[in-house]
Order: structure tokens, then C-alpha cells, then sequence
């Protein structure tokens, strides 16, 4: 099972492919050096794989590259910066407090 993340800018969003077929997308758009991410899907029947986790480590791994903060309104996203801490630098301190994350880097 080749699974690889792909961005994919004309439609706005990060897709996680498995084997060529797309199997879930983060949407996002950019604008004054941040990223925002505003939805998360995963296929269904794919469930249960990590492919969500994979899918948000790409995105994120993608914004720090670009130099890009991001905002996180989508909640999987928001938590798995919760449970990885050392991506919280990838939300500028201000907002933190809005997606309570002012306390996960500790």
C-alpha cells in the first residue's frame, strides 16, 4: 500500500492518496503568510488506518517549509497539534488562546 500526501493547489486542498486513489483531503487556503485549514475528511471505508494522522503530519510539515503559520479551525487538526506539541510553533502565539492551544507546548 503506496500512500503518499499531495497538495494540490487548484483545488486548495492536501490530498492523502493510497495507491493512487484519493482517499481523503485537508482543504486550506493562503493569505498573509498563513495557512488556513478549515476541513478534514477522511474516506470512510478507509477509516481506522491513521490516514488522518499522515494526512495532517503532511500539511503541517508543508506549512513549516513554506515559512506559513497556520489556523487550525479544523478540530481533528487542532488535536493533533494537542497531541504533537512540537507543532504548536506553527500557530502564531496570539492565536493560540483561540484554538486553546495556549497551554500545549508545555
Amino acid at each position: 500500500m503506496d500512500t503518499t500526501v499531495v497538495d494540490v493547489p487548484e483545488k486548495g486542498r492536501f490530498e492523502i492518496r493510497v495507491d493512487e486513489r484519493v482517499v481523503g483531503l485537508a482543504s486550506y487556503h493562503v493569505d498573509n503568510g498563513q495557512m488556513t485549514l478549515p476541513h478534514t475528511e477522511i474516506d470512510p471505508s478507509m477509516g481506522g488506518r491513521g490516514l488522518g494522522k499522515v494526512l495532517i503530519a503532511g500539511v503541517l510539515s508543508a506549512a513549516r517549509e513554506r515559512g506559513l503559520t497556520v489556523l487550525p479551525y479544523c478540530s481533528f487538526i487542532r488535536h493533533y497539534i494537542q497531541q504533537h506539541p512540537a507543532d504548536v510553533d506553527l500557530v502564531a502565539a496570539p492565536d493560540r488562546k483561540h484554538f486553546g492551544l495556549e497551554t500545549a507546548d508545555r
